[in-house]
């Protein structure tokens, strides 16, 4: 096997780490409130609903 001549710094690797966030998928989920698509462990943002209670008042587009 390959094995590096010299360490890497952090900012390499980091840089090369930037994009690991955006290829992972969003966990998304339906509201069981209204059915709406939402993030999981997060508020849904159609009926302001978390885990059977109401936590925010909904949010209306005009």
């Amino acid at each position: 096997m390959a094995n590096p001549k010299r360490k890497h710094s952090k900012s390499r690797r980091d840089k090369r780490r930037t994009h690991y966030k955006l290829a992972m998928p969003h966990h998304v989920e339906s509201c069981p409130n209204c059915g709406e698509p939402k993030e999981r462990h997060r508020v849904c943002r159609n009926c302001g609903f978390y885990r059977g209670r109401q936590i925010l008042s909904p949010v209306r587009s005009a």
